[in-house]
């Protein structure tokens, strides 16, 4: 639990500290006075002045404030030059924008140091969405998709790879989807419901990739090392039985017992067989080789290859994020998937548990997510005031203090609709 908290605020505290700094710096540098920032909302626990601007943390830590001199047309002004409504509408879009920049920023960063580590990334991610398995009892197999069919698109959009694929299934539980697979090089259409599974409700329907084991390490001073296995090498079939799950290599090699057993791998596109003979009794023999369910790639790119990866990453990734949002509106995206500050305390403290990089990995999504949201043209948000903005340069005046205050109470209301429904979610999925 503390684990969860201490993760959950240290995530949150850096996604708005970085916000509302965007706000802040761009505030400052063109003049204008900044009267308070605050990271989180209401009493404020600690505060310290430096200048003209109050520094606080706040009670509620679901969000952060910049508040600017003459921000507002209700705030008291005088017109003095250092206020924000004395700068230009350039001035002003340049100051709303900076928050959701800084954010896509952190998740580039973020995402940059994650790569820059390395990783083994499946292969079958970036390969054609190929079916190896159909679970019997799933969606799927009850709707006539069979083992090789390739799925060309999902409701008429394109998925040339296992991730565009997952992700266009895993945003639609219990939402009606068409498939397009060829099959045998003849077109098919075929309708299903992905069914909705863990309490985040994800979208599946029972499928899985062509997978082929390989061997990730090889134990020292055990038979796989002296029979000649080597990292990298791909399983094909064991004592005679096609590789299959990790569960199925494993019961094969303990029912041998002490005998020897014929490994059949693919190494650098060679086939080769190599006689191993395992130690240990029936029922515990061991060979000595750890591997994958799937064939892999080891990434491990020097900094400004990470670099641009991360930026092809978040440009993916925002993508995805563009199409969900647009599927809140059209409904086609459930609105019950949404995630409030309870799941992503979850998924924070579940990172955290993992390790760093899992944990910064999940701060780059989430931050990605802050700034697309804020972008998005709704009054109260980032994106609702440029639009405003927008609106006033094209009409070529200001819009009236009444129109003003419709659109702010609307976007108040529909932020409040939001929020209720983001904690419904949470609270329903701890129910469940």
């Amino acid at each position: 639990m503390l684990t969860t908290i201490a993760a959950f605020l240290l995530v949150l505290g850096v996604l708005i500290f970085v916000h509302e700094l965007g706000h802040f710096l761009v505030a400052r540098w063109y003049g204008v006075r900044v009267l308070t920032f605050s990271l989180g909302f209401g009493p404020k626990i600690i505060k310290f002045t430096r200048g003209d601007t109050e520094y606080c943390v706040s009670a509620v830590p679901l969000g952060g404030y910049v508040k600017m001199a003459g921000e507002t047309v209700q705030d008291d002004r005088v017109g003095a030059p250092d206020e924000f409504l004395s700068k230009s509408k350039w001035v002003r879009f340049q100051v709303y924008l900076a928050g959701p920049v800084m954010n896509i920023a952190l998740a580039i960063i973020a995402s940059t140091v994650v790569l820059a580590g390395g990783a083994d990334v499946p292969k079958y991610y970036s390969a054609p969405p190929v079916i190896g398995t159909v679970l019997e009892t799933g969606v799927a197999a009850k709707a006539g998709v069979l083992p090789g069919d390739l799925i060309v698109s999902v409701n008429d959009v394109p998925v040339p790879t296992w991730d565009a694929f997952e992700m266009a299934v895993v945003t639609k539980a219990n939402r009606e989807l068409t498939l397009v697979v060829s099959r045998r090089g003849t077109p098919q259409t075929i309708t299903l419901t992905p069914a909705s599974q863990t309490k985040y409700e994800l979208g599946a329907i029972g499928v899985g990739p062509v997978l082929r084991p390989q061997i990730t390490g090889v134990r020292p001073n055990m038979p796989g090392e002296r029979a000649g296995l080597k990292r990298g090498d791909v399983l094909l079939s064991v004592g005679g039985e096609k590789a299959g799950t990790r569960e199925q290599i494993t019961t094969i090699i303990k029912k041998n017992g002490p005998k020897p057993i014929v490994l059949v791998v693919e190494r650098e596109g060679q086939v080769l067989e190599l006689t191993v003979t395992p130690q240990g009794a029936v029922g515990s023999s061991l060979i000595g080789f750890d591997f994958f369910g799937g064939e892999y790639a080891h990434i491990d790119p020097t900094f400004p290859q990470a670099f641009q990866m991360s930026l092809q990453q978040t440009w993916d990734n925002s993508k995805t994020i563009g199409n969900t949002l647009k599927g809140l509106v059209t409904r086609e995206t459930p609105v019950n998937q949404l995630l409030g500050p309870l799941a992503i305390a979850d998924l924070s403290g579940s990172a955290a548990k993992l390790g760093w990089r899992e944990l910064l990995g999940l701060m780059s999504m989430i931050s990605l997510n802050l700034a697309l949201l804020n972008l998005m043209p709704v009054p109260v948000l980032d994106g609702g005031q440029i639009a405003i903005l927008a609106l006033e340069g094209i009409a070529r005046r200001d819009l009236s203090i009444r129109v003003k205050e419709r659109v702010a109470m609307a976007g108040a209301a529909l932020i409040l609709l939001l929020m209720v429904t983001v904690l419904y979610n949470d609270i329903a999925r701890i129910l469940r």
